[in-house]
């Protein structure tokens, strides 16, 4: 199914967060949105989840199957074990109070395998590294079995091997069908997509990104915050962004992070 965004507007207050954003999703594609912290990235997933309402604009296309994994902070509180939070990916089948079927738990069992959690289930979720935890939360959103997934920025944060087995799966459930969205900063996550959308508020541009990925693309989206090596060898793949980061949709507060390009593709 088709997921088309039609001059999407949101409003707070006195902020304009997105301004008539206009872009189609097609089926069994991912699509990296890139863009500075309050560029919009966050809002977009949340209204097309259902999370927050247009002040004007529609969507179009949202299948009935879906799964939002929000930004990741690492949790040390949650009473549950891994294995239970995996399984609240299974209650819109099954309810909260409904007894687990062989088919959700096989469901589970196979979403674990691909972030490699399997062996995790038993351990306090709270007791994990942030790593482990990210990979339980987007196994939980997998189990679900998603038409649409919306990912907010699944890989920032955590270790390399949590990143690796995440990107792969992006790629793996786009190829199977699944319609991906991801928010990111990360140039190498976005290289791994078939699509990306730079934001800043409005849709600065949009494209594949052999297309979207140049130094001069990236400078109306990040401005100051690029930088890049402007010798007669360089190669878009040398570029850094700078990114201040802050959870919560706002540039403010948060530590400095550096991403770089590896030159890494499909």
């Amino acid at each position: 199914m088709t997921l088309r965004v039609q001059k999407l507007t949101v409003r707070f207050d006195d902020i304009k967060a997105l301004d008539q954003i206009t872009h189609t999703f097609e089926p069994a594609t991912a699509t990296a949105v890139m863009g500075v912290n309050g560029s919009g990235k966050t809002t977009l997933l949340e209204t097309i989840a259902g999370l927050l309402k247009p002040t004007s604009g529609s969507i179009e296309g949202v299948p009935q199957k879906l799964a939002y994994v929000c930004q990741h902070h690492r949790s040390t509180w949650m009473p549950l074990t891994a294995g239970e939070v995996l399984a609240m990916g299974r209650y819109r089948e099954r309810g909260l109070i409904g007894w687990l079927t062989a088919k959700d738990k096989a469901k589970m069992h196979e979403a674990g395998e691909r972030l490699n959690i399997n062996h995790l289930l038993n351990q306090s979720f709270g007791e994990l590294s942030g790593g482990q935890q990210q990979r339980v939360r987007i196994a939980q959103g997998l189990a679900a079995e998603p038409q649409l997934l919306l990912l907010d920025e699944p890989i920032t944060g955590v270790d390399i091997p949590s990143q690796e087995r995440i990107l792969a799966v992006i790629e793996d459930y786009a190829q199977q069908g699944t319609t991906v969205i991801v928010t990111t900063h990360h140039l190498d996550e976005a290289r791994h997509c078939d699509s990306v959308l730079l934001l800043a508020n409005r849709l600065i541009a949009s494209g594949n990104p052999n297309e979207i990925l140049t130094e001069e693309r990236l400078r109306d989206a990040f401005s100051e915050r690029l930088l890049g090596d402007h010798s007669e060898h360089r190669h878009d793949q040398d570029m850094i962004i700078l990114d201040d980061h802050a959870h919560g949709g706002n540039a403010h507060g948060g530590h400095s992070q550096v991403q770089q390009a590896h030159g890494q593709t499909h």
